[in-house]
């Protein structure tokens, strides 16, 4: 079977390091699925993690990813050959840009049955980040009656997380209000429900103040923590709550936060894998999010494809996420690979 993957950690200005090469098709054990990779989406933290360094080459990187089970472990109990679905990977599998992929069944679930391929593979790294950051930092109810008077401003909402949290939150009651510095970006964003969205570039403080709010319960930042620092602790309200899912770059200080009793997380999607942490919950916010679509109540956020998965179309969507001009979420397409 083919895959994708680089020897070594590079930064794109010293070429493409991608390469293609044969690998055995994996069997399947306990409660693993195989799975035929019919689409991908590319996300921010593939280019992150193609720059670190490697243990052992050569790394295949990728993450969302829809296929079919094509054989399943002697222990699954959620899933049967020939079902659809779909899922956000985990840093303890060999990545999705390969044509078969093993995956642990609690991490996955069934595709959106109204969606194509190249929609529903938008939907599972964002959604689930999106999700964790609502329920389980935020703590927002599942009752959208209860989350009425609640606000939520989003950094960066024409992003993929943006995008899809934009939806989630609006489906569970929230205002939500979003950030953007192009006409294309803040009609994305519109596009996707915020009720309002603020230029980054002028003065939000004053931009809300002509809207008549005064209170922010919570901040999502999805782009440049370092830069949005400050002012996102001068926007949020006394005891109010400011997630990011972007690592700082500088050294910043936390003090700034003393006065208002403001709560600082920081979001990764990935440390239920990596420390095996109720591993269950991927699965059962896909299916609420695979629900959700079906319902109508989500759209996909895919805005670019591209056909074929190799080391150059691979490149090709690195470059174009380092790019930061994606307005959605990019997908490669391997239907006919």
């Amino acid at each position: 079977m083919k895959a994708i993957g680089a020897d070594k950690p590079f930064a794109l200005s010293e070429g493409n390091l991608f390469y293609e090469f044969e690998k055995d098709q994996p069997i399947p054990k306990n409660n693993e699925l195989l799975i035929k990779v019919n689409a991908i989406s590319v996300n921010p933290v593939d280019t992150k993690i193609r720059q670190t360094p490697i243990q052992n080459p050569p790394r295949i990187l990728g993450f969302d990813a829809v296929g079919e089970v094509v054989a399943a472990g002697p222990d699954t109990e959620l899933f049967t050959v020939g079902d659809e679905v779909f899922y956000s990977g985990s840093p303890n599998y060999d990545g999705s840009n390969e044509q078969y992929q093993i995956m642990d069944e609690r991490y996955v679930a069934r595709k959106p049955d109204n969606l194509t391929n190249n929609e529903a593979v938008s939907l599972p790294l964002t959604g689930l980040t999106a999700y964790e950051t609502l329920f389980d930092v935020f703590g927002i109810s599942s009752n959208p009656d209860n989350n009425r008077d609640k606000t939520l401003l989003i950094i960066n909402g024409a992003g993929g997380v943006g995008s899809i949290a934009t939806q989630v939150a609006k489906e569970y009651g929230l205002r939500v209000i979003t950030t953007a510095g192009r006409n294309e970006s803040k009609e994305w964003s519109e596009i996707m429900g915020a009720d309002l969205v603020l230029d980054y570039k002028e003065d939000m403080k004053a931009q809300l103040k002509q809207h008549n709010i005064d209170k922010i319960d919570y901040i999502f930042c999805t782009f440049n923590t370092d830069l949005y620092y400050e002012k996102m602790i001068d926007l949020v309200k006394p005891r109010g709550h400011i997630a990011t899912i972007v690592a700082f770059e500088e050294k910043q200080d936390l003090n700034l936060l003393k006065d208002k009793s403001i709560t600082f997380t920081h979001e990764f999607m990935y440390t239920r894998a990596l420390y095996d942490d109720d591993v269950i919950k991927y699965h059962r916010y896909l299916n609420d999010i695979s629900n959700k679509a079906v319902g109508g109540a989500y759209r996909p956020t895919v805005t670019k494809v591209i056909d074929g998965l190799t080391a150059d179309t691979l490149y090709e969507a690195h470059e174009k996420l380092e790019s930061h001009s994606m307005i959605g979420k990019l997908v490669i397409n391997m239907e006919e690979d």
